[in-house]
């Protein structure tokens, strides 16, 4: 055992089920290469990824006691709350901190890493609550949470009008708060300043925290909600520090090894695969502190299930709506779905409602948009596999095995078993699944199978270090779902002062 992890568990916990090191670590490969292969993806689907390899780790380590079902209800609303925050621009924001006609300006660096921290946390903190609503041992019912998303739907455009407006570029009429390009920080150059949501959705992630933490007084999510947005926060702000440090100091990447390595690196990538480390890693640290807060397994559906036949029809027609989202152009639909919680709404009510559904948002539902755009990338955009070829490894292969499994876990048995083989079976499943469909994004980067091809770095392309970094990930999240056993005791009490 080396001493840095025995330490902090020494120092943090000593009652541990769950010792702290182990659940930092896996959550964090599960961030950084959920959140690095989003880039490539991007958007609410893209996020998704990060979404339900951060809570199915979390899941299986915190609430392995679980049935399958709860467990797939926790990941899946985490997983979807997580796809909100996929509506905001952030681009600019990003830029404020690292474009060349920027460097040296220290307010607009400023200003850039205070609304990366404002979106990041407003961005993860919908996954925090959610995932302390599926794990406080409230309960949640489907009539209640349209309530609730139809409210957070009306405060997202309230939030809009209030603090995203006015937005009239041409008179160049900005926001008051703004995050994206703005003529204060360059007076004469033709700029393109985008519209922001974040008002709209920081309003509805209070009105979610509101509603759950203080009417619900579901301790959990309300604590779980203060630690995504420190977790998203400091993730997104976190991680783009390392991509403005390069811009700003490029004397740093003039010679020797960091000037050879520098030539493969993809600093956006980098900073979205930082992004998900330490969100991952602050996710965990909040729910192992508030593990004592996690409720016993249970029934807390006390109402009858809708039958399957009607699950399938209603995701039949869901996955049309998000394949016509996802790969056309309808105008209507776009305003409609373009502010993510209305396209969230449906599969939330249906988590809480069904049988089925939780298990489909953890595998069909969360693939099918990433497989459409990797074929799509792959088969039509670079014509780098035959159509055939493409459509049967990258797609069809790809679903058929996540509805199949979907299907397996569903049978009664199984679905009112304990969770931990679930969680496991996700875990490797999806994991090696969007890291294959990420290397063929990636274009096949050679693999670099002896130490004198890392060292020379002769055969590295842009890709490389990425791949090496999700490649050690996805090891290590296998090696993490094998080795993952049930909690024998149940959590231990919170000190008096806690």
């Amino acid at each position: 055992m080396h001493p840095l992890p025995n330490a902090i568990d020494k120092v943090f916990t000593p009652h541990a089920t769950v010792p702290l090191s182990r659940a930092l670590l896996l959550t964090a490969m599960a961030g950084g290469m959920g959140w690095g292969i989003r880039g490539q993806y991007g958007h609410e689907t893209g996020a998704m990824i990060a979404g339900v390899l951060v809570s199915t780790v979390l899941v299986m380590l915190f609430a392995s006691r679980f049935s399958t079902l709860e467990a797939a209800r926790a990941i899946a609303w985490t997983t979807i709350a997580i796809s909100f925050g996929g509506c905001m621009t952030y681009g600019q924001t990003v830029g404020l901190t690292h474009d060349l006609p920027l460097i040296g300006h220290t307010q607009a660096l400023r200003w850039g890493l205070l609304g990366l921290f404002l979106k990041g946390g407003i961005w993860i903190g919908f996954g925090g609550v959610a995932l302390g609503m599926a794990l406080g041992g409230k309960t949640y019912r489907p009539g209640e949470l349209a309530l609730l998303l139809g409210a957070m739907i009306l405060l997202m455009f309230i939030g809009i009008r209030l603090l995203n407006h006015p937005f009239d570029p041409e008179n160049h009429l900005l926001p008051k708060l703004y995050f994206s390009d703005h003529w204060v920080w360059e007076p004469d150059q033709e700029l393109k300043p985008r519209a922001e949501k974040w008002g709209g959705l920081l309003l509805a992630l209070l009105g979610m925290w509101a509603y759950a933490g203080l009417h619900r007084q579901d301790g959990l999510a309300a604590r779980m909600g203060l630690w995504g947005v420190l977790a998203g926060g400091l993730g997104f702000s976190g991680g783009q520090s390392l991509q403005a440090f390069h811009a700003w100091h490029p004397e740093w990447f003039q010679e020797g090894f960091l000037a050879r390595l520098d030539t493969h690196l993809n600093w956006w990538n980098i900073m979205e695969t930082s992004f998900g480390l330490i969100f991952g890693a602050l996710l965990a640290a909040g729910l192992w502190l508030n593990r004592h807060r996690i409720a016993q397994p249970g029934a807390t559906h006390n109402e009858p299930y809708p039958s399957r036949s009607l699950e399938l029809v209603l995701l039949g027609l869901y996955l049309l709506v998000l394949a016509s989202w996802s790969f056309q152009d309808f105008a209507t639909l776009d305003s409609f779905a373009d502010l993510a919680i209305t396209m969230g709404m449906i599969p939330f009510i249906a988590v809480a409602a069904g049988r089925c559904w939780p298990l489909w948002i953890c595998l069909p539902v969360t693939l099918l948009p990433i497989a459409g755009k990797t074929i799509k990338h792959m088969v039509y955009d670079q014509k780098l596999m035959e159509w055939g070829l493409g459509w049967a490894l990258l797609g069809i292969i790809p679903m058929a095995l996540a509805l199949l499994l979907s299907f397996y876990w569903a049978e009664t048995r199984r679905l009112e078993a304990n969770g931990l083989s679930f969680c496991r079976g996700l875990l490797v499943v999806n994991s090696l699944t969007y890291y294959l469909l990420n290397f063929a994004f990636f274009h096949f980067p050679k693999p670099l199978l002896y130490p004198g091809d890392w060292m020379s770095m002769e055969r590295w392309t842009s890709r490389s270090p990425n791949h090496i970094v999700f490649t050690l990930c996805l090891l290590g999240l296998i090696g993490g779902a094998l080795l993952a056993r049930s909690e024998k005791e149940p959590n231990p009490a919170p000190p008096s002062n806690s």
